[in-house]
Order: C-alpha cells, then sequence, then structure tokens
C-alpha cells in the first residue's frame, strides 16, 4: 500500500537529487509482480520506483497506466503531472467537461450506461401504463439520458488512449521510414506521450500532439493499454 498525500513530496525529493526518501522508509519497494502490474496501487508504486531512478519514461508510463484504473485519484493525477514537468513534456488540455467524464473508471461508467438505460426503459414503459406520476418520469427520463451521455463521452475520450504510448529513451529519432538507418526527421523527448497510428516490423508510426508524425522503433516507447 502506498502512503497517499507524501507522494507528491517523494517524487520531487527524488528528481531533485534528494537524499533518503521517507517513503521507502514507510513502505517497501515494489516488485513487478502481476498483480502488482495490474492494480492502481501496484502501478502507481512502480512508477514512483522509477521516478526516484531517474527515469521518467517509464515513471510517465506507469503512472498512466494507473490513471486507467483509478481515474480520479488525486495522488496519481499530481505525481503524473509533476513528473511530466520536471522532463519538459505537457498533457493535452482538456476542457472541463472532458475531465468529468475521465475522472469516471471505465467499469463505473458502463454501469452508469445500464442505469441511464434502464431508467429511460423503465420512464416509456411507465407512460404507457399509467398517466400519472408524469414530472417524475419525465425526471427519470432526463437523468437517464444524461448518464448514457456521459458512458458514450467517457467511451469517446477513452478510445484515443488505447493508441497512446509514450516514449522511454531521450532524444528518440522519428525517421521518415520504418528502417533503422532512415532520415531522422524529429527527435523525441523522453516521457513525451504520443499516438501511435500504424505498425512495421520493429518500428511504430506515431503523431505527436502538434501533428508531426515519424516511424519510432517499437523498443523506445511503451503503449499505454499493453
Amino acid at each position: 500500500m502506498r502512503a497517499p498525500r507524501t507522494a507528491l513530496l517523494t517524487v520531487a525529493l527524488a528528481l531533485c537529487g534528494g537524499g533518503a526518501l521517507a517513503q521507502s522508509a514507510q513502505s517497501p519497494q515494489p516488485s513487478p509482480s502481476s498483480q502488482q502490474r495490474y492494480s492502481a496501487d501496484g502501478l502507481y508504486n512502480l512508477a514512483n520506483s522509477f521516478a526516484r531512478a531517474g527515469k521518467p519514461g517509464l515513471a510517465v508510463l506507469n503512472y498512466e497506466r494507473a490513471a486507467l484504473l483509478a481515474p480520479g485519484d488525486a495522488d496519481i493525477n499530481a505525481n503524473l503531472e509533476y513528473v511530466r514537468a520536471t522532463a519538459h513534456v505537457s498533457a493535452e488540455p482538456h476542457n472541463r467537461f472532458a475531465r468529468v467524464a475521465q475522472a469516471v473508471s471505465p467499469a463505473l461508467a458502463a454501469w452508469l450506461g445500464v442505469f441511464g438505460i434502464t431508467l429511460v426503459g423503465a420512464g416509456l414503459v411507465a407512460r404507457k401504463m399509467t398517466p400519472r406520476f408524469r414530472w417524475a418520469r419525465v425526471g427519470g427520463v432526463v437523468v437517464g439520458i444524461a448518464l448514457i451521455a456521459l458512458t458514450v463521452s467517457s467511451a469517446t475520450l477513452l478510445w484515443p488512449r488505447m493508441r497512446a504510448a509514450v516514449i522511454l529513451v531521450n532524444q528518440t529519432p522519428a525517421r521518415v521510414s520504418p528502417v533503422p538507418m532512415g532520415d531522422t526527421a524529429f527527435v523525441l523527448p523522453e516521457a513525451e506521450t504520443v499516438t501511435m497510428t500504424a505498425e512495421h516490423e520493429d518500428f511504430v508510426l506515431i503523431r505527436t500532439r502538434g501533428g508531426n508524425s515519424g516511424w519510432v522503433a517499437r523498443a523506445n516507447l511503451g503503449a499505454v493499454v499493453p
């Protein structure tokens, strides 16, 4: 388990070259077991260990994976933002509605959608059975539609993250063709998040937030959704 409110300070001390870390004394170093890799706490601890080791790419990758499982976790989001800022990379800004939709976990969003469909269906059935409680029926249908819209929005925002990847090696070359000796179109900093659009043997075609595309060696990036 983690010490929730000391996480950002722990990463700050580590990245600034601090000595012994408080969290290291409070909890054991996470081991990359399968149970930890696929739980929010395990991924969070793993990301902290990479941040302490000065590996922002792997830290951001595991914070991103943890955020998929626990999107509303303030500690995960704070550490992710801090490590990105320290590595001089920025996240794509989201409007208020996007932040609300992404704060709902995929599992919860699915259940809310089911509940919304049930409310809409019950309201429509009740309308045919009895003219009474009109406002209750209308209110149920409106709430149901809102829950369905939230579920659809959450799925729409989640879909691009299915193709998201994090650069793991600093100054990674993005080449104009998927060959080791291809000309370099531009270079990518460690910890930058990109979108994967195609694959060819040991290379992945990526697109940056600025719209630039290039082929990157598969070994130099990690998919957020493995």
